[in-house]
Order: structure tokens, then C-alpha cells, then sequence
């Protein structure tokens, strides 16, 4: 079984003076504003694609985590997961540098040292992780909280 997810970007005028959207065409991402000054600076409500790129790892890798968790008895009362995508200027352009993960996490039953070795394990396999590793400093930090 494959899925298949779209979005859609419009952009009007250059770069810098410019602006733009995006959407889901689930219609579940509703259009979001865009610009280069939201996306190099003050976000002012609008989004960029390094936040967008933030969500998908964010969401990703809760439902990973989650299913390894599940795997081996241990379903998690609650994850809570932070991604963080730095977009930086690199010599001459700009790229996005880093992506950090944070994870947050209530599993009853499950001691950290499992917990950690159990996170590690899911950044390795959550897709999104895979698609941005080798192309930016991908870390994570995993912390087991008390119920």
C-alpha cells in the first residue's frame, strides 16, 4: 500500500519583496502565508518551509516512536515531540543545518535507560528522519518523565 500527500505553493513577485502560500490539498493544512522576511526573521504569523519541514519530522516520529512503543508492550500515555530546523546562510546560499529532536515522554511500565535506547531506535526508522539524514546535523534528546 503507497499514499500519496500533496501541497500546494503560490508565489507572486521576487524573492525578497514577494510572498506566497501553501496548502494541504487534504484540506487538513489550511493555506499559510509565506514570506522570505518570516522566513529569515521574525515570523510575524506567517510559516516557512524549515517550520513545515519541523512538523512533518515532529509528527513523524511521535507516530514512530509511538509504534515501537506499542511493539513492545509499552504504549505510551503521552509523547510530546519538538522539532527544531535550523535554516542558516552557508557561504554564498542558505540551507537548512540542523534538525533536533526533543521527545518528552509518560510510559508506564518503561525505564529510561529502555526509553532512550527505544527513542533512538524510532529516530532511526521514522521516514522523515531518513529523508533529511545525511543532509543536515540530525540529533535527539530523550527524556522519560514521571507520571
Amino acid at each position: 500500500m503507497a499514499a500519496t500527500r500533496a501541497a500546494e505553493a503560490t508565489w507572486e513577485h521576487d524573492l525578497l519583496h514577494g510572498r506566497g502560500s501553501v496548502r494541504g490539498e487534504s484540506g487538513a493544512l489550511p493555506e499559510l502565508s509565506l514570506s522570505w522576511s518570516a522566513r529569515t526573521e521574525l515570523p510575524g504569523g506567517k510559516t516557512s518551509p524549515e517550520e513545515l519541514l519541523a512538523a512533518a519530522l515532529a509528527s513523524c516520529y511521535a507516530m514512530q516512536f509511538s509504534a515501537i512503543l506499542a511493539r513492545q508492550q509499552h504504549p505510551a500515555d503521552r509523547l510530546k515531540v519538538r522539532a527544531a530546523c535550523t535554516f542558516a546562510k552557508v557561504g554564498d546560499g542558505w540551507k537548512v543545518t540542523t534538525a533536533e529532536l526533543t521527545v518528552r515522554g509518560t510510559v508506564p511500565g518503561l525505564d529510561a535507560a529502555a526509553f532512550g535506547e527505544l527513542a533512538v531506535t524510532a529516530e532511526k526508522l521514522c521516514p522523515i528522519a531518513n529523508v533529511v539524514r545525511g543532509n543536515v546535523v540530525l540529533s535527539l534528546d530523550a527524556r522519560l518523565e514521571a507520571p
